[in-house]
């Protein structure tokens, strides 16, 4: 099974050919859009982060910079810092060049204020489009695609029908030798030993479990309930009642397939399968670590509606809610309804869903990527420390 992507030096393969402006630090956020906005197609991306991090705050915003701008949906990279931080434009421009794509990094100290550096960059920018035009779409199998499995704004069709959906497609493609990866460790409480049934040995087993532990006993330790957050106001009006009921219906996005590891935030998968990651099920801060990790195509599904994006990867929206879709079809890309209406099964809405991904990996828009939905939010380590 295959699709039609971009080839990189690297040997991964992208569904995209993005050409990225990525901002070291707050302050050079506004110079990053001015390049960006200069040159045909180049995105960029600003986070109000940057200075004056320190030990694993320092390597979780470093690793989702320099995760971007490895993703295979890149095809060259500006980096753009202010010359004084410590996450310095050079440090993230050489853990870049690593994947061995095009980059190149400037700093507005350097160059002489705001002005001259959008002047620079752009020139830069240029000629990294220039170079990055050359790239050209090839048969590739689907071995080399990294799904990312995201949901938000859920409600009871959620569990229901759009994630056991999207379950069906995401084992078709570990079934094809790909990868998928699940998010969202805050919400496998109370279904974690299902996950970890599914471990390929003690070891993964264990650290499902820690995972969970973990978050529970630093919320616990100052003197939070964790359900004053989950479920969330919106999740408890569209039908969701406890943590237990949303983490049931979120795992099933992860189909049936076997855990093979749990990856930090914004790392790269080190083999095939099924994969999840640990972080704290926020939207945008998920789907970014999603594509810093590595995920050429994000699924989100959705009860309640949301129009969230990504600046690299396509996001695809689905729904089990048709008057969801009916009320935000400029957001929404599938509607699994059907299934509840009995005029389709689980299975068939998944193949359906499994077509969509192809069809994307091989061009086809989202709705996401029409309306340039191009959040981006770093999931910040303190957020969880003691």
């Amino acid at each position: 099974m295959s699709f039609q992507g971009f080839r990189r030096d690297d040997g991964t393969v992208g569904t995209r050919n993005n050409i990225l402006v990525i901002s070291t630090v707050v302050c050079a956020n506004q110079v990053a859009l001015n390049v960006a906005n200069n040159v045909e197609d180049a995105v960029s991306i600003t986070h109000p982060m940057g200075c004056g991090h320190l030990g694993a705050d320092f390597m979780r915003v470093l690793s989702t910079l320099v995760g971007f701008g490895k993703n295979p949906n890149v095809a060259a990279v500006l980096v753009v810092g202010l010359g004084c931080e410590n996450m310095s434009a050079k440090l993230v421009a050489d853990e870049i060049a690593k994947s061995k794509k095009p980059v190149q990094y400037i700093n507005i100290q350097d160059e002489g204020g705001t002005l001259k550096a959008t002047k620079r960059g752009t020139e830069i920018l240029l000629a990294l489009s220039e170079e990055a035009s050359e790239y050209t779409r090839e048969k590739c199998d689907l071995s080399e695609l990294i799904l990312g499995l995201e949901c938000g704004g859920s409600d009871a069709t959620s569990g229901l029908v759009a994630n056991p959906a999207v379950g069906v497609a995401a084992d078709m493609v570990v079934k094809a030798g790909g990868t998928v990866i699940l998010p969202e460790a805050t919400e496998w409480i109370g279904a974690e030993h299902l996950l970890a049934r599914r471990a390929v040995n003690e070891d993964v087993k264990n650290k499902i479990y820690a995972t969970v532990d973990r978050y529970i006993n630093r919320v616990l330790s100052m003197g939070i309930d964790p359900r004053g957050s989950q479920p969330t106001p919106g999740n408890i009006a569209g039908g969701i009642t406890t943590i237990e009921e949303k983490s049931l219906g979120n795992i099933c996005k992860a189909g049936y397939s076997a855990v093979q590891g749990v990856l930090n935030y914004a790392e790269k998968p080190p083999g095939k399968g099924l994969y999840l990651m640990d972080e704290p099920g926020l939207d945008v801060e998920s789907i970014t670590g999603l594509a810093a990790a590595g995920s050429q195509i994000i699924t989100f599904t959705t009860g309640l509606g949301t129009p969230a994006g990504s600046p690299i990867a396509p996001v695809i929206k689905i729904t089990g809610n048709h008057r969801t879709f009916e009320k935000m079809s400029d957001n929404i890309d599938i509607d699994v309804s059907s299934v509840l209406e009995g005029k389709e099964n689980l299975k068939q809405a998944g193949e359906r869903i499994f077509k969509v991904i192809l069809e994307v990996a091989s061009g086809k828009r989202t709705k996401a990527e029409t309306l340039k939905n191009r959040e981006f939010a770093i999931y910040r380590a303190w957020q969880y420390m003691v």
